[in-house]
């Protein structure tokens, strides 16, 4: 993250948590400038002027290890307010003398209750008495460190919340940065703002200017392709760098076979016509699903589908002169859930096509003006920028495509029977008004068939599931309660109205453990 025009900011170490990012979301959702940096970065920075306060992120290493991730002990002298969120509050703990335990019997994962046990000015208004608050971890602190208090315990960790007032230093073993942590920007808000002292001085539509100017002086006179499928993400970056470069930028739609029914024409009507974009169709789709036919692994999946991408725009490309970038809607947790943006050891979830799925050898220069941006930031840059609600408002829809959402094998068939159920599922879902309460829904086919009974016949067809999610970012996410009357009405729609399913199921799993995608 590199927004350069503020001054005062906040550090985020990045010890390798899956969701780093979130608390960088959070603090920018507090209106503060935030950076992410990894601790060999930290190591070598001189200026402290201009840090506020310093995070201390959670990760998978432990202090209990031979070897381990830490910062260097003259942060602790310089008097800059500091947090650490559990492995950040065990290190804390290790470097200042206290005690710490692993064990594999005693875990904390998910939600707790927290009791408050003394007065702390990071707990004000947001522990009373309790708070339901969510866990991941192991280790456990077992002894304070010399000149630290307690503030809050739960159950099984009696040292969850610690502090050295003096010095302002303290630590959370909970991830206030999840939603699971009821009223979690609580927390962060009192950092900031009663310990930190820091003033409000970010906004997302602030950098609107930035971003075009930023683009400007990247791509100068040379000429853009960018990737538009119609998704929020590439219709924000094709109007950002329309608004830089004007009639330099080239949009290409390519029908991978794998969009949503009528998605594909749909989207090229309102950039062609509404918006007066050089959009150039490609129908590229017996290509796509010739080579993903027998094909069941969905990295593999991904990685086909990322090349091939790329191999047509560099196709594509040479009908034109001067094309050096590839314009891309990366945003963080594509990322995040890819690897560490940071260098540090992350775990690696999946691979993204805006991301794991390109090949390393390309002939262009990636333009991502949005990699350092969350999904609802994405949609405020949207607004700004005129982009229609149908668009701006659109539930995210992955860069493969179907082609992640038809589990095992790969055929036509099999992605006209899902493109029919999701039609139905996500039409009814904006007939009923539930649309813009979920974050994502979709319909996906499961790599299995069951028996059936229709018209007194026996089938053996296809299982679809259905997901719908609720989440901020998509760095967390709950199922959507749905009515069981819509549950029931849209199952029965489905069987009736598309061939080749006999069975409806819907997914009630959140986001962890699962994720929201099924591949």
């Amino acid at each position: 993250m590199q927004f350069h025009n503020y001054k005062d900011k906040i550090l985020i170490i990045d010890f390798g948590s899956q969701v780093t990012k979130l608390i960088a979301r959070r603090i920018r959702e507090l209106g503060v400038y935030s950076e992410i940096i990894t601790p060999k970065r930290l190591i070598k920075l001189k200026k402290f002027h201009n840090i506020k306060g310093l995070i201390l992120s959670g990760g998978p290493s432990s202090v209990t290890a031979n070897t381990f991730q830490s910062v260097p002990k003259n942060i602790f002298k310089k008097k800059i307010p500091i947090l650490g969120i559990c492995y950040g509050l065990q290190l804390i703990t290790k470097m200042f003398g206290g005690k710490i335990k692993s064990s594999k019997k005693k875990r904390e994962f998910g939600r707790a209750i927290l009791y408050k046990k003394n007065t702390s000015l990071l707990i004000k208004n947001f522990l009373n008495n309790k708070r339901s608050v969510w866990m991941s971890h192991e280790d456990a602190v077992v002894k304070l460190p010399k000149n630290f208090k307690l503030v809050a315990s739960t159950k099984e960790s009696k040292l969850t919340i610690i502090e050295n007032s003096e010095n302002k230093i303290y630590g959370v073993q909970f991830h206030p940065e999840v939603t699971h942590t009821d009223k979690g920007k609580q927390l962060f808000k009192n950092f900031l703002f009663l310990i930190c002292k820091i003033k409000k001085n970010w906004s997302a539509t602030s950098q609107k200017k930035r971003l075009i100017n930023e683009i400007k002086d990247t791509v100068k006179k040379d000429k853009v392709i960018c990737a538009l499928s119609g998704g929020v993400d590439s219709s924000v970056v094709a109007l950002l760098i329309n608004k830089a470069i004007k009639k330099n930028l080239i949009c290409i739609m390519v029908d991978t076979g794998l969009m949503r029914k009528n998605e594909f024409k749909q989207t090229y009507q309102i950039f062609k016509k509404k918006y007066r974009l050089n959009v150039k169709l490609i129908n590229a789709s017996r290509l796509f699903l010739s080579k993903l036919k027998n094909i069941s692994n969905p990295e593999k999946k991904r990685k086909i589908i990322g090349n091939l991408f790329i191999k047509v725009f560099e196709k594509e490309s040479k009908k034109y002169k001067n094309i050096k970038f590839l314009a891309q809607g990366t945003l963080y947790p594509d990322i995040i859930e890819s690897r560490s943006s940071t260098g540090s050891k992350t775990s690696k979830i999946k691979s993204h096509h805006n991301v794991g799925g390109l090949p390393k050898r390309m002939n262009f220069k990636l333009v991502e003006p949005l990699k350092d941006f969350f999904k609802d930031e994405v949609r405020i840059l949207g607004k700004s920028l005129g982009l229609i609600k149908n668009i701006n408002l659109k539930h995210p829809f992955p860069g493969p495509g179907l082609g992640i959402r038809i589990l095992g094998n790969i055929s036509p068939q099999r992605v006209k029977i899902l493109q029919e159920a999701d039609y139905i599922f996500i039409n009814e879902l904006i007939k009923t008004g539930l649309y813009n309460k979920i974050w994502q829904a979709y319909a996906a086919l499961l790599p299995i068939k069951t028996v059936g009974v229709m018209g007194d016949t026996r089938t053996y067809e296809n299982i679809c599931l259905l997901r719908a999610v609720t989440s901020e970012d998509g760095m967390t996410a709950d199922y959507f309660n749905l009515p069981k009357n819509f549950i029931d009405n849209i199952s029965n729609k489905i069987i009736n109205n598309v061939k080749g399913i006999n069975r409806v199921v819907y997914d009630i799993t959140s986001k962890p453990p699962s994720t929201i995608e099924l591949e």
